[in-house]
């Protein structure tokens, strides 16, 4: 994970979000923890599965950690893209006690939303993983998770799509308004971008995708489109640009569609419709 985050654009705030969840959480100060006067004496705690579920973001809990103790001694019991079963150790950790009772909720917050994700990403790639299509996430995350979200993704088994603005053009339906078309917005930027770019297109009936075609698309994006008119639609592409399903994606009909012919499908659901498993961090003084 660490090599993840420091390779991939907008890692830097990933440590400003950890600060930004600790000053959240501590404020001036655990007045709890504090006026038991612990602060200062060893501890040990161990993280523990209490469901099935995929484990992401156990280097994140180092790095909460090292904020409150830099002498924290963290070791994970399983590697981030495992399954586990309730009761199942996942981490221990040794710290000052006033670190692990401050940080025990802000590390946790983090592993079970990232953990929750993995697992959720697995039910959707768990079902296709002897097929060729490329299950993706897109943009739909939570504001300033998204490096950490995106890597759930990949823990869970699952592909990234672009991670911003930045890195990817994609020509969506407000674009092509404001363009005045699919062929104009493909011109105005296969004249501006580099020619290692690839170009999406984003459609929504089967004349755009011939319009998207015909302008020289790499990636052809069927979006909410009905099973028919994605048939349709790959038997016009012919091979001659990647094809890309989003809209609607569910775990019922997931596999089906991969049966369409198509090369890629994009769910939103792998990541804002995943929910927090549970996790338990037990804490005793070190002997």
């Amino acid at each position: 994970m660490t090599a993840f985050l420091n390779n991939v654009p907008g890692s830097l705030h990933v440590e400003r979000l950890i600060e930004l969840a600790i000053d959240e959480d501590l404020g001036h100060g655990d007045i709890t923890t504090e006026a038991l006067g612990m602060e200062e004496s060893s501890g040990r705690a161990v993280i523990v599965a209490k469901e099935p579920m995929v484990v992401a973001g156990l280097d994140i809990v180092r790095r909460v950690y090292e904020k409150f103790d830099s002498g924290v001694f963290f070791r994970p019991l399983i590697q981030d893209g495992h399954r586990v079963q309730p009761e199942a150790r996942v981490a221990e950790i040794k710290a000052n006690m006033g670190a692990l009772l401050s940080g025990e909720r802000i590390a946790l917050n983090f592993l079970q939303r990232l953990s929750g994700i993995a697992t959720n990403v697995r039910r959707y790639a768990g079902l296709i993983p002897d097929l060729r299509v490329r299950l993706t996430d897109t943009r739909k995350t939570t504001p300033g998770w998204r490096v950490l979200e995106k890597y759930a993704v990949r823990a869970g088994g699952a592909f990234n799509h672009r991670m911003g603005l930045f890195d990817g053009v994609l020509i969506k339906d407000n674009h092509i308004a404001a363009c005045g078309g699919i062929t104009q917005a493909v011109e105005k930027i296969r004249a501006r971008v580099s020619h290692l770019i690839k170009i999406e297109v984003e459609t929504e009936s089967l004349d755009q995708v011939k319009d998207a075609l015909n302008a020289g698309a790499d990636v052809i994006m069927l979006d909410n489109m009905s099973r028919e008119d994605i048939e349709q639609a790959v038997k016009i592409i012919d091979g001659r640009a990647l094809v890309e399903v989003s809209g609607g994606i569910d775990l019922e009909g997931l596999r089906d569609l991969c049966s369409a012919g198509v090369d890629i499908i994009s769910a939103g659901a792998l990541t804002h419709a995943a929910r927090s498993v549970d996790l338990g961090m037990y804490i005793e003084p070190a002997t």
